[in-house]
């Protein structure tokens, strides 16, 4: 009866949450709001802003702008208040109000134009839940040549302070993978995105997944004819799409991203430059805001963390682990997502590229992104998280597809798990070793919880987790979790009778 009650006060809960309205404000130049991707003139109202100075991101605010009230005069002013070293942020979204998320230290970071490397911080999202182990026990590479300095690499500081963007030249040419199964029209708007980029040398590759119809092949042909090259796939499994776009790739770097997502013009530039700048770095990774918050389930996983890794630069080196991550670097769901990520095409190819028993479409159901940077650390080779490298995700959109999320998510994080220690077996004792405290992080994070009294159904700070988030998901993500190591060993199996 209790259960009964719980769940329909939390169906209620979740119908209740509000749209909540996605914007951009450029602060320089008098000021310059604009709506999200796809997204129609901001009017009163809950609003997501995305706060950017010269271009570039700096920071997120979530502000609500009075009946009549003019959005941008409202959303500057909020902007350039708590840009103001010192600012404090105010507790919650009010009438005329805005509240400050990860925005407020970014912003006067940039205003102050320190040179120095962001602090190193970062936040886990829904999808680090139970990632441990030491970086100590993990071999790195004892002769490399790779000694640039980590601090090479310009932050979100540096170049929110006006430190010049990266030239033509410093950046590689570069591969552009994007998988896709049956989804044309949300391809097309990403392509679209990838076209206008301003990189100066780069392909485009289509992996058409395990295909039932020619639709992706005749968008492909018919409007983009010799800017995409188009390659199929017939095994489903996002690993092995990924893995057929290495195989195909000319690019010195390989980028990858989502069919759902629309790129920020200059997201593949700044993705890539870091990889001049360090020659010993292996992946890099960017941020990712959503592209829509119109139905509850966008507000309520955006609320739970989303695909967002903050506003504060990082590099992780095998070599010099973080302090303040005792799980490195199992914690993978910290560095980045697989809508946005990058290797230097070298060294994921030495790696074996994914495995290709995990991600979306295998039995493993994730985990293949997670895969690849705990593969790249474990060769010696560096991680670089950017939020200058920005794409706009589309989330999903109802309740079902937030059940089928977190069930994914769960499983894929143990099937990465499963397949590192079966990849890399010398790292089982430091796994075991920090198992305890793994487990007691996954409880954490996958706990369900009540709503704190100011969240009022919108979006708040990154990785605040402030909102409701329902027991059904909560416990979705515990079975996906226990379930995600015979997942993995099935999709193995199955990979073998195929082969066969």
């Amino acid at each position: 009866m209790y259960r009964a009650a719980r769940a329909q006060q939390e169906i209620q809960g979740f119908l209740d949450i509000e749209p909540v309205q996605v914007a951009e404000l450029e602060l320089d130049d008098g000021g310059v709001l604009r709506p999200g991707p796809g997204s129609p003139p901001v009017t009163h109202g809950e609003v997501f802003v995305l706060v950017r100075r010269g271009g570039r991101p700096i920071g997120t605010l979530l502000g609500s702008v009075p009946m009549g009230a003019d959005p941008k005069t409202v959303l500057m002013d909020l902007a350039t208040r708590e840009q103001a070293p010192g600012a404090a942020p105010s507790t919650g979204p009010t009438e005329g109000a805005a509240q400050a998320t990860t925005a407020q230290a970014a912003m006067a970071q940039a205003t102050t134009a320190q040179a120095e490397p962001a602090p190193n911080a970062t936040t886990p999202t829904v999808m680090a839940q139970a990632e441990t182990a030491s970086a100590a026990a993990i071999p790195t590479a004892t002769d490399q040549a790779e000694t640039a300095s980590a601090a090479a690499i310009p932050t979100a500081t540096d170049q929110a302070a006006g430190a010049p963007a990266p030239a033509a030249a410093a950046v590689p040419f570069t591969t552009v993978v994007v998988a896709t199964r049956e989804r044309a029209e949300k391809l097309a708007h990403a392509l679209d995105s990838l076209l206008a980029q301003d990189h100066p040398d780069f392909e485009i590759v289509v992996v058409d997944n395990a295909p039932v119809t020619d639709t992706t092949r005749d968008l492909v042909e018919r409007k983009y004819a010799e800017r995409v090259r188009y390659v199929t796939e017939p095994a489903p499994g996002l690993a092995v799409a990924h893995n057929r776009g290495v195989e195909t790739a000319q690019g010195e770097v390989i980028a990858f991203t989502d069919d759902d997502v629309v790129a920020d013009p200059r997201w593949l530039t700044e993705l890539t430059a870091p990889f001049t700048a360090d020659p010993g770095l292996g992946c890099a990774t960017g941020l990712i805001l959503p592209a829509r918050l119109r139905t509850p389930a966008q507000v309520l996983l955006e609320s739970h963390g989303g695909f967002a890794k903050g506003f504060t630069a990082r590099t992780y080196d095998p070599q010099d682990p973080p302090a303040d991550e005792p799980l490195f670097p199992f914690t993978a769901g910290r560095f980045g997502s697989g809508a946005n990520m990058a290797f230097r095409t070298e060294v994921l190819r030495a790696a074996g590229g994914f495995d290709p028993a995990t991600g979306a479409g295998t039995l493993a159901r994730g985990g293949d992104d997670l895969y690849g940077f705990v593969r790249v650390l474990a060769g010696g080779h560096r991680l670089h998280y950017t939020p200058l490298a920005l794409v706009w995700h589309h989330h999903r959109e109802t309740w079902r597809d937030l059940e089928t999320q977190a069930y994914g998510y769960g499983a894929g994080l143990t099937a990465y798990l499963t397949a590192i220690l079966v990849d890399r077996p010398g790292l089982l004792p430091a796994f075991l070793a920090r198992l305890p405290r793994g487990l007691a992080h996954a409880r954490t994070l996958t706990a369900s919880r009540e709503a704190e009294p100011a969240a009022d159904g919108a979006p708040g700070g990154h990785d605040a987790r402030t909102h409701a988030w329902p027991a059904r998901l909560s416990r979705l993500q515990r079975r996906g979790m226990l379930y995600g190591p015979v997942g993995y060993l099935r999709a193995r199996r199955a990979l073998r009778g195929a082969a066969r």
